[in-house]
């Protein structure tokens, strides 16, 4: 069954009925947008400044035990719907939205956010939701609620990853591993690895290979540092698997003028960097983009080295 519809039109419902959800995405029609050109690619940069809360969120662990979970159904905002998805999750709109339809599938147990045992999940969610694109960002890798598992998900076209798949300038074949295709992006300022299958379970297999060898480089935390985007169309999963060095840049933590309050997640590994702050839209440069993928990124020959332990 395609939740996209019944999604879709709960976003419609809670912009009518919930004043926060309908301020928040009539703001999106303002956004500010700028755009770098990198030859082959482009890199979007948005101005969104109802994004500052997930931003800046502190993800420290006392800082969450101080705080009630927000994800938490008990603990959910008077105007929140939701749609059942399954027996363990619900389908909300993200009142605070990237996308004009914004999604977050939240588990509906307090449990920490994972990906190994719940890959699967996400997989049958994008095929579910067929419409949108299915991302997940990992407790060390922008999710502002790493303490409860979920997923996000935004309607389809506007992430520029999305569009820059079908390039063999961006995006290249290094193996097929049962009937897996596993590609690079050489040159793209930031290493991707990205699986193409109609098998599900070849698909999670891979999946599991890859991990483990993330796994190994990060062995004392509770999940190697990564972000994930899928999609379904055509009876395929694309699944973009960005390994992580560093949470945030060194320019989130600067001060002054030196700072720009970027913290990187799904969205801006896609290509479309979110800035809550005017400031930081108007002064970042095609240098200071570069510059941060570097700190927080696996560099193309470090991602070719991992595909080649599968």
């Amino acid at each position: 069954m395609d939740f996209s519809e019944k999604a879709r039109a709960l976003v419609q419902e809670q912009i009518l009925d919930w004043d926060l959800v309908g301020r928040n995405y009539e703001g999106l029609k303002n956004v500010k947008v700028k755009t770098f050109d990198f030859g082959d690619f482009n890199i979007d940069v948005q101005y969104n400044p109802e994004r500052i809360v997930s931003s800046v969120a502190k993800v420290d662990e006392q800082s969450i035990l101080e705080r009630s979970c927000f994800l938490c159904k008990d603990n959910l905002p008077k105007l929140q719907r939701w749609i059942p998805y399954g027996i363990d999750y619900i389908i909300l709109v993200n009142p605070f939205p990237i996308f004009p339809e914004h999604l977050t599938i939240a588990n509906i147990n307090h449990v920490d956010q994972r990906i190994l045992q719940n890959f699967e999940t996400m997989v049958e969610l994008a095929a579910h939701l067929s419409k949108f694109v299915i991302y997940y960002n990992g407790p060390k890798c922008g999710a502002s609620a790493p303490d409860h598992l979920h997923f996000q998900a935004g309607i389809k076209g506007f992430i520029p990853v999305e569009n820059d798949l079908s390039s063999e300038i961006c995006c290249r074949e290094v193996r097929t591993i049962d009937g897996v295709k596993v590609s690079h992006w050489p040159e793209y300022q930031r290493g991707i690895i990205t699986l193409t299958s109609n098998n599900k379970a070849n698909l999670i297999a891979v999946f599991n290979k890859i991990y483990n060898q993330l796994e190994i480089a990060r062995h004392d935390d509770p999940e190697p540092m990564l972000n994930i985007i899928a999609s379904f169309d055509r009876k395929t999963w694309t699944i973009h698997i960005f390994p992580r060095t560093e949470h945030r840049p060194r320019q989130f933590y600067n001060t002054g003028d030196s700072q720009i309050l970027l913290s990187p997640a799904s969205v801006d590994m896609g290509g479309l960097l979110v800035t809550p702050r005017e400031e930081d839209f108007l002064k970042i440069t095609e240098e200071d983009v570069i510059d941060i993928f570097e700190q927080v990124c696996f560099d193309t020959q470090s991602v070719l080295t991992l595909i080649n332990k599968l």
